[in-house]
């Protein structure tokens, strides 16, 4: 169990930065942006019984964390994507549309997220978020330390290592914040809708959030839960994920909480230091659902207490593992489409990257395939069919 509880906590580092300046920044109450978060673990715990990673939308968070947007736009945006997700999902549309994703898009979707992570890993320690600024350690002592965590946790990760790191976050949270000043949820202001907000929030965070959610949220998840877990993972299918991270982005947008999804980058991590059946998220949603309506209201100074050390050599460490993903590529038109397609969505974009890892992948095939036909063609008129008498 204790494997279970340190692979639940692994993959706090994309969660915590996100949720504290979604919180200190944009407004958002406390206990709505954990609710989502937590509800969603505990759904998937009970529908897929493996350690299905819930993350914040991230392209949507950095987006309206760096435009200051309103809990209205971010609450409008959620319900729009839960409503696309949710009909493309119970409909086989995302189940239909991944199968002209092979396995080397996929890749250089998982390369994409893995290099991300490491890039935000960098930026935490290097140049902290600024709702850390007042509890962060300067670069010269948060840059080594961070390092430090991610060996530590590549050597050991096999041990509950995560929960030690964590815990020990934990403790000098408390210690920083000086206890936990008050008790009970913070106070959930119910968004406000208009025609205006719904069309802010679609063009500014919904469209640049769709093909990373659709790659990385629906169809690598699902790869990346049949590698690790085989045929324990039937259940865990594009659609199926779709539907579930939908369903979680209903309850955000209603409550005007933070916007969820799945991530192969968090499965990595879940997987990576002991998460192997559904009581990682049940316990991890558990204590999402637990702080969010016990200590909501002093949320906000615990969080940005947190040592970004920790998170930071969590987050690298699952990085890493996760570019691992790549090593089952064998042929070098595979190696060549996932370079191109995790370039692309790291520098640029993923849809981007996807676009031009679809032409480089199914030109030659159509070409192929268009020879193969003119070729049976030829070959069926008489005249070629005897072309070969003297």
């Amino acid at each position: 169990m204790r494997r279970e509880l340190s692979g639940a906590v692994a993959d706090l580092g994309v969660l915590v930065p996100i949720a504290v300046a979604l919180i200190v920044q944009n407004g958002l109450s406390a206990t709505a942006v954990l609710l989502p978060a937590g509800a969603l673990y505990v759904t998937v715990a009970f529908a897929y019984r493996l350690p299905v990673a819930v993350q914040p939308l991230k392209a949507l968070g950095a987006i309206a964390i760096a435009k200051g947007l309103g809990a209205d736009e971010i609450a409008a945006a959620a319900l729009i994507l839960g409503v696309v997700f949710l009909v493309l999902g119970t409909a086989g549309v995302v189940d239909r549309a991944g199968r002209a994703f092979p396995r080397a898009l996929i890749r250089g979707v998982q390369l994409t997220v893995g290099l991300l992570f490491l890039e935000v890993a960098w930026g935490l320690v290097s140049d902290p978020p600024s709702s850390f600024a007042a509890n962060a350690l300067a670069p010269s002592w948060a840059i080594p330390l961070g390092a430090g965590v991610a060996v530590l946790a590549l050597l050991l990760r096999g041990r509950p290592i995560a929960l030690g790191l964590v815990a020990t976050g934990v403790l000098v949270m408390l210690v920083r914040a000086d206890g936990v000043s008050s008790l009970g949820p913070s106070t959930i202001d119910l968004p406000s809708f208009s025609s205006a907000t719904f069309a802010t929030a679609f063009v500014a965070l919904v469209v640049p959030q769709l093909p990373l959610t659709f790659a990385n949220s629906c169809l690598a998840p699902a790869d990346a839960a049949r590698t690790y877990f085989g045929e324990r993972a039937r259940a865990v299918t594009p659609g199926r994920l779709a539907t579930t991270l939908g369903s979680a982005n209903l309850l955000a947008g209603a409550i005007g909480g933070m916007p969820v999804c799945h991530g192969a980058g968090g499965m990595t991590a879940h997987y990576a230091f002991g998460a192997r059946t559904g009581r990682a998220p049940l316990a991890i949603g558990a204590v999402l659902l637990a702080v969010a309506l016990m200590v909501g209201s002093a949320l906000a100074m615990l969080l940005t207490a947190f040592p970004l050390p920790i998170l930071a050599g969590l987050l690298a460490t699952a990085g890493l593992l996760h570019i691992g993903l790549l090593r089952d590529l064998r042929r070098a038109s595979e190696w060549s489409v996932a370079g191109v397609v995790g370039a692309l969505g790291f520098t640029v974009n993923l849809a981007l990257g996807l676009a031009v890892g679809l032409i480089l992948w199914w030109t030659p095939v159509l070409v192929r395939r268009l020879r193969s036909a003119s070729w049976s063609s030829r070959s069926s008129l008489p005249w070629i069919r005897h072309s070969t008498r003297p």
